[in-house]
Parts: structure tokens; C-alpha cells; sequence
């Protein structure tokens, strides 16, 4: 699944649309995880892009009608901008054609992605949006509001990382990666945790985000960004994907935490 990076990634990538007019929608499935809402967003022709942003995972395209687009990818799905191409491949479900013979495809091989739509302003309101905790991102997630939630949980560190209603963008790879950089074991339960340790894993979080976005993020699973660019983050992975191997003299092992694969260095991650 696409996490923080790739999505920041993606959005870069969209820039090139914005102010740009959209000039016709085709849609060819009625349905992705819930179903498309085909009347509303035929309604969004003729309209401009005015901002192309990120909340969490979600693609967020503004456009001068005080409308939203919202775009979620879901396992597999990822956005691709043509220039002077029509050609269809097959996933393609949504295509929305710009001025200029800029065409960008909505492609989602399992369907487990989404796309919605709503009023700019009500954007902070919907259900999945309002849920969100603190970008993992953001100034606001400091010490404080990280031990209040975690200081009383029985639940894994590597699980309250995942947890998109008390920090939103981080998911799988990362929070592996993050708890390496933060030597901290990914099997310790919050409430095993001191302000200052919790102080550091926001620091890695902070540093291995920053450093995977400079990258383009990671390109496994298929990811690729909308103009065809693979991420190289996947390069300077220090653990996920890595068992049985030595890193920085430190042998790394996987095991499965709550059904997913979890990669760390049991010798430094106390």
C-alpha cells in the first residue's frame, strides 16, 4: 500500500495539472472499495484544478467549483499522467482528460482504492478525514500527545504506529524502518514506553519520512509515480525486507505481528 511518501510523491507528480481544465471524464467500472459516484463527478467537466494536496493517504485535488476530488489507492491502485496518449491499459478505471492532452488514470488492479468527492469546505468533516489523528508530518505530533495516548496501551508500539487514528501516514515499511532508526523493539507495548523514547521515535519518524520522500519513495508493490518515475527509497532500507542479513553488524530478523511481516534488529532494538 502506497504510505505517506509515495502519496507526497504522487502529489508532486500532479502539479503539473494544476490550473489546467478538465474537458471529459470516463468512467468504466461501477464500483472500486465503494461505489463511484458517477453522477457527482461527471458534474466536475469543464472545471480547473486550483491546488493538488495530501491529508494522510488520501490524494486531495481542489478545483475552482469549491469541490474536492478525493483519492484514495487503496493495495495496488496508483494515478499515471499521459501526454498525447489515449491508450487504455487494462485497470484502468477512471480517466479524466485535460487541456493541453494531459490525461490522468486512475488504475487499481485489486479495486481496494476509492474516489470521492465533496465541498472544499466540508472536506475536514467526512468520516474517513474527521478519524485521522496527527499527520505523521506535522508540527503538532510532539511528545505529549504521543505519551498520552500510548502510556496507558497494552497494544504494540508497531501496531500504534499503524493506528491512522493517533498518527496518520505511516504504514508497514515505514514503521519498521522508523523503530530500526529509533532502536526501539517493535514488541514493546506502549505503555512500556518513557517520554524520552517516545521523543525519539518522533524524530525517526521525522527523519526516515523526510529522507524517503527526498527519494520518490519506495517502488515495491508495484508503486510508481504518476509520470512513470520509480521511487529509490527501497535503496537505503536498513531492515524491511532484509532477514537473515547483517546490517550495520547487526543480524536482522522477520516475524509476523498481527498478520504483518515485521523486520528488526533484536541485538539494538530494546
Amino acid at each position: 500500500m502506497p504510505e505517506l511518501p509515495e502519496v507526497e510523491t504522487t502529489v508532486k507528480s500532479l502539479n503539473i495539472l494544476k490550473n489546467k481544465k478538465v474537458i471529459k471524464l470516463s468512467i468504466h467500472t461501477k464500483k472500486l472499495r465503494f461505489l463511484v459516484p458517477n453522477k457527482s463527478l461527471q458534474k466536475i467537466v469543464n472545471s480547473k484544478v486550483i491546488n493538488l494536496r495530501r491529508i494522510a493517504k488520501y490524494v486531495i485535488i481542489d478545483l475552482n467549483t469549491a469541490n474536492s476530488i478525493i483519492i484514495h489507492l487503496g493495495m495496488s491502485g496508483r494515478l499515471k499522467i499521459l501526454k498525447n496518449q489515449n491508450l487504455l491499459s487494462k485497470h484502468d478505471h477512471i480517466v479524466f482528460v485535460f487541456v493541453d492532452n494531459y490525461t490522468l488514470i486512475f488504475n487499481d488492479p485489486r479495486k481496494f482504492g476509492f474516489i470521492d468527492i465533496t465541498r472544499s469546505d466540508k472536506i475536514n468533516n467526512i468520516r474517513y478525514i474527521k478519524r485521522l489523528g496527527i499527520d505523521a508530518m506535522d508540527k503538532k505530533l510532539n511528545t505529549d500527545y504521543l505519551y498520552e495516548r500510548f502510556s496507558k496501551s497494552q497494544v504494540l508500539i508497531k501496531q500504534l504506529l499503524l493506528n491512522q487514528h493517533i498518527v496518520a501516514g505511516i504504514g508497514n515499511i515505514y514503521a519498521s524502518e522508523i523503530l530500526y532508526d529509533a532502536r526501539i523493539s517493535p514488541m514493546l507495548k506502549g505503555k512500556e514506553l518513557n517520554k524520552s523514547q517516545i521523543g525519539t521515535i518522533i524524530k525517526s519518524i521525522k527523519k526516515i519520512l523526510k529522507k524517503a520522500i527526498k527519494f520518490g519513495g519506495s517502488s515495491i508493490n508495484d508503486y510508481v509515480s504518476p509520470d512513470g518515475t520509480l521511487g529509490n527509497f527501497q535503496n537505503n532500507f536498513k531492515v524491511y525486507g532484509k532477514e537473515g542479513r547483517i546490517v550495520d553488524g547487526n543480524k536482522i530478523k522477520k516475524i509476523i505481528l498481527h498478520g504483518r511481516s515485521t523486520f528488526f534488529c533484536p541485538d539494538i532494538q530494546k
